[in-house]
């Protein structure tokens, strides 16, 4: 299986993000975690000061309403996304209304392969001063949000396990059994 990769490209308005990766848990295990808004904690990295605050559903579908709170680079900021689209346990789509991006559209897709799951993000972005996107600023936008995933990848990796050596060490970890 492939390894975790994170691209990003300039697009006509802004950026684009892809992330992919492939974990060695089907989909119907993988999915329900991402579910659940307050694994989006566990997913970011600790220099964030990531916090989910509130979500408008008790169940997250289209239409839910997520705040957080979070720290770029020492300064307090305040993001809220609502679900444009929730389709489990295939994909779901989330837009922030509110927060550092003047854009900010992420798909998430979950697809069965082979005995794993293929994630895949996908994220559109750019910033409220469209000219700051043509600076040396956006070096250092595109190192954060490049870190952020690989962050993400390496705790979902953990979580769920990648490709042939994950399931080397399953298999290794299971009781064996023996002939009698």
């Amino acid at each position: 299986m492939t390894s975790p990769s994170v691209i990003i490209q300039p697009t006509e308005r802004g950026f684009e993000l892809r992330a992919d990766q492939w974990v060695s848990r089907p989909r119907a295990q993988v999915f329900p975690f991402f579910a659940d808004p307050l694994n989006l904690e566990r997913l970011t990295p600790a220099f964030l000061h990531f916090h989910v605050r509130r979500r408008s559903t008790v169940e997250v579908r289209e239409g839910t309403l997520l705040t957080y709170t979070l720290r770029l680079h020492g300064f307090p900021v305040l993001w809220r996304t609502r679900i444009e689209e929730w389709n489990p346990p295939h994909r779901f789509v989330d837009t922030q209304l509110f927060g550092p991006y003047a854009e900010w559209h992420h798909t998430h897709t979950f697809e069965q392969s082979g005995a794993g799951t293929r994630l895949t993000d996908v994220v559109r972005y750019r910033l409220h001063l469209a000219f700051l996107q043509r600076t040396f600023l956006m070096s250092w936008v595109h190192r954060d949000v490049r870190r952020i995933f690989e962050y993400r990848q390496s705790v979902i990796e953990r979580l769920f396990g990648r490709g042939e050596k994950a399931e080397r060490a399953e298999r290794t970890d299971s009781p064996r059994r023996t002939e009698a």
